[in-house]
């Protein structure tokens, strides 16, 4: 058999009579060992490849997920960026339409004042327009009245002239208003020759008080009448202004100026 280590055959296993091998318990248990490392070693040998892979996957996830949260910080300050730009932009806006709403109610106001300024002259202008076309028909109506005096002057006096031995009174300028009559020529006259016959009275001759009592004049209107001879046609009493036309209307029938 050779040499063995002392000790060697305890080791070794051993045949029985029966034709068994039967192995040693010291080379069972160490054989049991071995395996047991070998089969250790290779579980942790490849839970650490998993380990290792997994650990490069969580590094990829890791550097994705910075990116991914630097390229959402970056949106982030380009919104707030946005942001603040449309907000000052918004606040120009909103500046501006406070400008134009300004504006516009200055305007408005510039616009009712101004509105109310011409109603106010047209008003003002409708009311001279009423005032000038009243003096126009006033005048208008004395224009007539006085071309109907005129032509009943002229006819006066084509009577007068056309009368047998009937004369003009010689012309004189009558006093202005107010003065005093110049007196009648010292001659003496009858005591009727303020009337002729058939009531009528000589404007030329009567007396203020005569007009009062026989014509029924008011004190101040005969006292006009005196004062502004001589006449040489009844239609001058209108013509000076001495008595008004109503008045002349009255007495016209009931006076003459015949000298």
């Amino acid at each position: 058999m050779g040499w063995r280590p002392a000790g060697f055959n305890a080791y070794m296993p051993t045949v029985t009579r029966e034709g068994e091998v039967r192995m040693n318990p010291v080379w069972m248990a160490a054989l049991i060992i071995a395996g047991t490392l070998t089969m250790a070693g290779c579980v942790s040998d490849r839970k650490y490849q998993e380990a290792l892979a997994e650990t490069e996957s969580a590094k990829t996830e890791l550097a994705t997920t910075r990116a991914q949260k630097s390229a959402l910080e970056q949106q982030v300050k380009t919104l707030k960026d946005l942001n603040v730009k449309f907000g000052n932009e918004a606040q120009a806006a909103r500046d501006e339409l406070e400008r134009i709403q300004y504006g516009r109610d200055k305007e408005r106001g510039s616009a009712e004042s101004r509105t109310k300024e011409l109603e106010e002259r047209v008003k003002q202008l409708a009311s001279q327009n009423r005032s000038l076309r009243q003096e126009y028909e006033d005048t208008k109506r004395h224009n007539e009245t006085l071309k109907s005096l005129v032509a009943r002057y002229q006819k006066e006096l084509k009577d007068q002239s056309r009368s047998p031995g009937g004369s003009l009174a010689p012309t004189m300028p009558p006093p202005a208003p107010g003065s005093v009559a110049p007196p009648a020529p010292s001659a003496s006259k009858p005591p009727d020759a303020t009337a002729v016959p058939g009531g009528i009275m000589n404007v030329n001759r009567a007396s203020s008080s005569e007009m009062v009592l026989l014509l029924g004049l008011p004190k101040d209107v005969a006292d006009r009448i005196v004062s502004n001879r001589p006449y040489k046609v009844k239609g001058e009493l209108v013509a000076k202004n001495v008595v008004p036309k109503e008045t002349f209307d009255m007495i016209k029938d009931r006076i003459s100026v015949s000298p």
